[in-house]
């Protein structure tokens, strides 16, 4: 249902005259939405979600398949949420993409956890500590993830999904004994105990650990099933982020957390990364001197060296079972369900040959640690699976090694790019698949839709892709040069791009091939090119001005009257003499092709850097100013006028205009008739549509950095997220 078209006579103009100051009064991821009525969660226009396939990309922190129900596993991601695994599709299904702007956090997951009893009843503790305030929750599943409650433990403990020593755990645990009773280690404020599965918290004074030096404080809870007689487990062990003088790192409780005691004979120089019981009156635990997944900055945890132990439950006895001969730091640890002397462990932070990159070892032990075979020295084959840029890239930060227990000659290995899998771990060579079907975890900084011309990208880490279709693997950029932090395309030549991050690259040719330009100034940041393509300007990261190249960055000239920092320069789509930025409340704008910019009007401050020059129309601008709503110009910034009726907006982006329409498809992240989401106007901003639901919001856009509309298929709308990947809408009745 379209939202009332007095919104048309609300528009009313807000012209903002040069520097005048004005004051302004989950489901499966690809889900049809039925229409809906207003204020309901619905949107208003049936559209299919899904993700553009990049494949992986970020750091799985753990993978845990379910001893209870065979083909049921879990992973979570520090900053991409968390995933169930379907065995008879093959394919990771997205559990978190219903979480909204103001819960953007919880797609970092610091613990899963699943009832050992029933695969279907899953924990989840989420929160990153620089969004949402720190924002903290226990996210309860009793049906496999599909839906959540959501419980906020922020008053007593706050969390870190993407902090050091993510990797590490589990911290969340279900007791085997009593599945309603939860254990928890925070990172700050001690272990903590629920009765209820989570509805309520309670501190384990018992237990006198709070914070760590380095801040990552409980790492681990472990009840020992074979102390669960009926009741709650007896016997607890909880690791503690810490070494040397710190204090104990491994404590025990015999008596269900009553008391606690620190484990004699326990390593005092390394800290424990993960732990398991063999079944066999065993702990076994690996060690790091740090908490991972690599150094810290202080250099007091240098993440190089590490060990395994096995613990004697019954006797204290501790047996040092390293691999002979190394050294390395250790992390995920497994022993095989049905055979206790059978166990699985892997390196972290380590960098041996790979195939064609570098990585970490896994190794497999046969008898209790006695003896350890390296799989990957043994015969390492490497399958992407159809994800074309795993080229070059390893099995790293492999914090987490799990054996199926439904099959355990196949093994899950967890890695800073995604997750890998072996059928069979005694083959040789083993096979590794590159196993993220469904799997989305990079973090989007740029993108572009061209008439007649496939989709390009910016993406952390991983430069970005030339998208065909949003459905396949991209090409990925080539030459790579890692993050890529700036995306431009000139306005009149579409061939045309630069992107950049630690280098410049530049094509003619539309992304079939790139050129380092010579020289940059700075790093990083943001570019533009005008609409001819002959003139560059860039905004370096961490600097307080811009830079302007006529020769193809041969050489660089500084920009007049453009200061400050995060600078991001837009070019007008038609003129290209013309340039502008939004900062500090102003819209400034270059009419000598970058050479120097001035002030033209004044704007609310605080919006999103981002404005958008409309293709095709000289001096059509369009401004997200956040919490002042949405502001567009027809004479290149002179004046605006404020669309009443988008009363707040995060991003705005245009598309291929509707069948019959003069104007482009308007897009906008923001808030329309006090409802939360995406929306499309076919109007030019009278008249708006929300088109996505509450079950697919993703965390809103990661700061206000895009919504795109597809300039070659009308409806089609993509949008950037925290670290989800780049999301995409489409009207159901659209072909893929």
């Amino acid at each position: 249902m379209k939202l009332n078209r007095l919104a048309t006579a609300l528009a009313v103009a807000l012209t903002l005259t040069s520097c005048a100051m004005v004051r302004h009064d989950a489901a499966s991821g690809a889900v049809m939405a039925g229409v809906a009525t207003p204020g309901a969660s619905g949107p208003d226009a049936a559209y299919v979600w899904d993700s553009v396939a990049i494949g992986g990309g970020g750091f799985v922190t753990a993978v845990i398949p379910s001893r209870s129900e065979p083909g049921v596993a879990y992973a979570r991601t520090d900053v991409g949420g968390a995933y169930r695994w379907d065995a008879s599709q093959r394919r990771w299904h997205p559990l978190l993409d219903w979480v909204s702007e103001d819960q953007t956090g919880y797609l970092g997951i610091d613990a899963l956890a699943i009832d050992p009893h029933d695969a279907a009843k899953v924990y989840l503790l989420a929160g990153i500590a620089y969004l949402n305030g720190g924002r903290t929750a226990i996210l309860r599943s009793t049906d496999y993830g599909k839906t959540f409650a959501t419980i906020d433990v922020s008053a007593q403990f706050k969390t870190h999904g993407n902090g050091m020593g993510r990797q590490d755990g589990e911290r969340l645990a279900v007791d085997p004994g009593a599945p309603r009773v939860l254990y928890l280690g925070s990172r700050r404020d001690g272990l903590f105990k629920s009765t209820d599965a989570g509805d309520t918290w309670n501190r384990v004074t018992a237990l006198d650990v709070s914070a760590t030096p380095n801040d990552v404080g409980i790492v681990m809870v472990l009840p020992d099933p074979a102390s669960a007689n009926g009741g709650p487990a007896r016997r607890l062990f909880v690791g503690v982020s810490r070494f040397g003088s710190a204090g104990p790192s491994l404590y025990r409780s015999d008596d269900g957390g009553a008391s606690f005691a620190p484990v004699k004979g326990a390593p005092t120089d390394l800290m424990p990364q993960r732990a398991a019981f063999d079944g066999a009156g065993n702990l076994v635990v690996t060690y790091a001197n740090g908490a991972g997944p690599h150094p810290d900055r202080s250099g007091r945890e240098p993440m190089d060296r590490g060990q395994v132990w096995k613990y004697r439950i019954a006797g204290g006895a501790w047996t040092d079972i390293t691999p002979r001969g190394w050294t390395r730091p250790f992390a995920g640890i497994s022993v095989d369900p049905r055979d206790p002397r059978r166990l699985v462990v892997s390196t972290i932070n380590t960098y041996l040959p790979q195939g064609d990159a570098k990585g970490d070892r896994i190794f497999v032990s046969r008898d209790g640690g006695a003896s350890w075979t390296d799989v990957v020295a043994r015969g390492f084959a490497r399958d992407a699976a159809g994800v074309p840029w795993l080229k070059g890239h390893a099995i790293h930060w492999a914090g987490s090694v799990e054996f199926d227990p439904s099959d355990p000659r196949a093994v899950w290995v967890t890695s800073g790019n995604g997750v890998f899998r072996t059928a069979d771990i005694d083959a040789s060579p083993a096979t590794w698949t590159f196993t993220v079907d469904g799997l989305e975890e990079t973090v989007p900084l740029g993108l572009a839709s061209r008439e007649g011309r496939p989709l390009v990208s910016a993406i952390g880490d991983y430069d970005g892709f030339l998208h065909d279709e949003p459905a396949r693997h991209g090409r990925i950029h080539d030459p790579q040069i890692g993050t890529t932090t700036g995306l431009a395309v000139a306005g009149s030549r579409p061939d045309t791009m630069a992107r950049l991050g630690d280098k410049l690259m530049l094509t003619s040719d539309g992304g079939a091939s790139w050129r380092a330009a010579p020289a940059l100034n700075g790093k990083r940041g943001q570019v533009a090119l005008s609409s001819d393509g002959a003139v560059i300007l860039h905004a370096p990261e961490r600097s307080n001005g811009a830079w302007r190249s006529l020769d193809g960055g041969a050489s660089w000239t500084p920009v007049a009257g453009l200061a400050g920092e995060r600078l991001r320069p837009v070019a007008d789509a038609v003129d290209a003499r013309v340039f502008y930025a939004y900062a500090g409340g102003k819209l400034l704008a270059s009419s000598d092709g970058g050479a120097s910019f001035a002030p033209r009007a004044s704007l609310p401050v605080g919006g999103s850097s981002l404005l958008r020059a409309m293709p095709g129309r000289a001096g059509d601008l369009w401004v997200a100013l956040k919490g002042a709503g949405l502001a567009h110009s027809l004479d290149g910034g002179a004046s605006f006028t404020r669309i009443a009726a988008v009363s707040d907006c995060g991003a705005v982006g245009y598309g291929k205009a509707a069948p019959g329409a003069a104007y482009p498809a308007l897009y906008i992240w923001g808030t329309v008739a006090g409802r939360r989401g995406v929306h499309r106007s076919l109007d030019g901003g009278a008249t708006w549509l929300r088109i996505n639901d509450d079950a697919h919001q993703y965390g809103g856009p990661g700061d206000g950095q895009f919504v795109v509309g597809d300039m070659n298929r009308f409806g089609v709308v993509y949008m950037s997220t925290a670290g989800r990947g780049i999301v995409y809408g489409k009207p159901a009745a659209t072909p893929n």
